[in-house]
């Protein structure tokens, strides 16, 4: 059996021509570079929101890992540490230099920076990409902020503590029990990465930035569109509303002529907000595979016209709708073809170990055939989205929600605490602006029996959807990705199912035309549970319906040549659903089937093919962990190139 990987096919001229043209718009869309441009991850972690007074702290840090969490006790704060780490890449990882694999109680950063001298009347914001999981950060050893969640950005104002040309002394200790109950995602609480979890990621692992902003300045931007309206909703909430201030908002073609702009008073309004109408001449509609984007221009201007601050960003013009089973993307029937991205890399985990690397990803997923992706059990950092959007392709925003299974007994077992809410609001209001994003996914497998009792899962379900709605009101909401759907009407309904016989899964799919889908649950022993069949969810509403969970076809050539000559395999080490093929041939086989069955029904908008990588001991990706040529992508576009009954009129 020959185990060399399939070449690589000529790509088709509509995907040369996308990329090319994602190339061209991120030279003129991206923010500018930092001053200290030779660092690891150099580019800007906030694309949607930059000013040019920004430096990048990644690189070397001290480093010192607290086993007990006694650091504060021992003096840790007040002294150097012992070791050092490349910043952003965590500890656990071999880009960091430390590559320790055991669980990490406590850690410690430590790094003098110097404010530019140029910075002055700005204010020194030390920005944190994501930190897991607890993080307290001092300045000169002042506490300047504090922050749970191991995913999302938080923010230190260093005012009072370094002027422009004076340095500062910042030290950070992230906090990562191994028994607490937090959202980690695919973090394994085991020592070993089995099954499907991996090994732990703690500490810093997304950019640390200083960013210089004047003392009036613009917070974020809220950048909601409108198809209907051809015009985009802009909030800009303000550090203050001073008398006589204006907000300003020009568009332009990238690169190009300025084709609209608007203003409001910024001294009456909290967060104003402005109606930013497109003229119909210079209408472009972002969409699958179709990347039209404005740039934008947001000023705060002073009562004598001066401007005070000045932000860019960048925004597309598109629709989401339901009407029935239907969801639509710019009012159209799209059939959403997704891969599941678990956004892992070998040497640096979750963090992307380039820029480069996160397009890779998503050029590979188009050449296989797919359109967009479940960005799985993590928030991803914003430039995914950032090159998501500069490439049409279509994503659903997801929180990495696993840790907190198996802490109680048979319909109690998942425990959610409520600062799961904050931090999916957290991540909600990062990306809100991204028109990639097309519907947002608190929840995956949260595989409880329903019962006669409310529980924390159906409070915690409940809260993060109605608390996504109130964000976010523009875009389709799934409460949970298979197994427990506890918001009934909730926007989106699905299932996971991983039925690898294509004649038993087309049965299985088969009761959605008639309001019985396929839906997860547990088979129950007679009298195991009072007031429980073992379904997991609330029924079925009618609403828009999809497998975002399917094929997780295992294949790994060496392995099954081993296998085939030993007459066995573990699924711990080496791992993959359903019965193991043996043979390529025998994959492509089984992987047309499977997704036949989907996108010869009329009422799926869409699927979840498992997944873009392997994954460690995972092996069931369409490319290796270093994205390398198991199967041929040709093959596999060619199969999901048909057009799905759900798009035909």
């Amino acid at each position: 059996m020959s185990t060399s990987s399939p070449a690589a096919a000529a790509l088709p001229s509509h995907l040369t021509d996308l990329f090319a043209a994602a190339d061209s718009l991120g030279a003129l869309l991206d923010a500018p570079a930092s001053a200290a441009g030779d660092v690891p991850r150099p580019e800007h972690p906030r694309p949607q929101l930059h000013r040019p007074t920004w430096l990048n702290l990644n690189g070397t840090w001290q480093f010192e890992i607290d086993g007990g969490d006694s650091g504060i006790d021992r003096g840790i704060l007040e002294r150097e540490l012992e070791g050092e780490i490349t910043v952003p890449f965590a500890p656990e990882t071999e880009a960091s230099g430390i590559s320790t694999l055991d669980f990490l109680e406590a850690v410690w950063y430590r790094r003098t920076v110097t404010v530019p001298a140029d910075w002055e009347g700005l204010r020194p914001i030390l920005r944190f990409g994501a930190v897991d999981h607890d993080a307290t950060v001092w300045a000169n050893g002042q506490e300047v902020a504090r922050h749970r969640g191991g995913f999302t950005p938080f923010s230190a104002d260093l005012s009072g503590l370094a002027r422009a040309g004076e340095e500062v002394e910042i030290v950070v200790r992230a906090r990562d029990h191994r028994d607490a109950l937090q959202a980690r995602g695919k973090q394994s609480v085991w020592y070993h990465a089995t099954h499907a979890t991996y090994p732990r990621t703690t500490g810093i692992w997304q950019t640390v930035w200083l960013e210089g902003v004047p003392e009036v300045a613009i917070r974020t931007l809220r950048v909601i569109p409108s198809l209907a309206g051809s015009s985009f909703a802009i909030d800009a909430p303000l550090s203050a509303n001073r008398p006589g201030t204006v907000l300003e908002v020009s568009a332009s073609v990238p690169g190009g002529e300025e084709v609209a702009t608007a203003q409001v008073r910024a001294d009456l309004d909290l967060a104003p907000h402005l109606e930013l109408a497109i003229p119909a001449e210079h209408v472009r509609v972002w969409g699958p595979g179709a990347p039209e984007l404005y740039a934008l221009t947001v000023r705060l201007l002073g009562a004598e016209g001066e401007v005070l601050d000045e932000v860019s960003s960048y925004a597309g013009l598109r629709s989401t709708s339901l009407d029935g089973r239907e969801f639509r993307i710019n009012g159209q029937k799209v059939f959403q073809r997704l891969v599941l991205d678990q956004g892992y890399w070998a040497e640096t985990f979750m963090t992307s170990p380039t820029d480069r690397a996160m397009v890779e990803d998503i050029r590979l997923a188009y050449e296989a055939g797919f359109n967009g992706a479940r960005l799985h059990q993590k928030v991803f950092e914003e430039r995914m989205l950032f090159w998501a959007d500069l490439h049409g392709y279509l994503v659903w925003g997801e929180f990495g929600d696993w840790g907190v299974s198996g802490r109680g007994g048979l319909g109690h077992n998942q425990q959610p605490t409520a600062a799961f809410i904050g931090q999916w609001i957290e991540a909600v209001a990062r990306d809100i602006s991204h028109p990639s994003i097309i519907g947002w996914c608190p929840l995956n497998e949260t595989h409880q029996v329903i019962h006669d009792r409310l529980t924390v899962l159906d409070d915690v379900t409940q809260a993060m959807y109605d608390a996504t709605k109130l964000a976010d009101p523009s875009r389709p909401v799934l409460d949970a990705s298979g197994y427990s759907h506890r918001v009934r009407g909730a926007d989106i309904y699905d299932s996971h199912s991983y039925e690898q016989d294509p004649e038993a899964f087309r049965a299985e799919q088969s009761g959605l035309a008639e309001g019985a889908p396929y839906v997860n649950r547990r088979d129950l022993a007679p009298d195991e549970m009072p007031h429980a069949d073992g379904s997991f969810s609330l029924p079925y509403a009618g609403q828009p319906y999809f497998v975002s969970e399917y094929g997780g076809i295992w294949w790994n050539a060496e392995e099954a040549r081993r296998a085939a000559e030993e007459a066995g395999n573990n699924a711990a080490e080496s791992w993959g659903y359903g019965q193991r093929i043996g043979s390529e041939g025998e994959l492509y086989t089984r992987f047309e089937g499977l997704t036949r069955v989907l996108l010869e029904d009329p009422e799926m908008f869409g699927y979840c093919y498992t997944q873009m990588t392997d994954v460690f001991q995972e092996k069931n990706g369409i490319v290796d962990f270093a994205r390398g040529r198991k199967l041929d992508l040709a093959r596999l576009r060619a199969v999901q190139e048909q057009v799905a009954a759900y798009e035909q009129d």
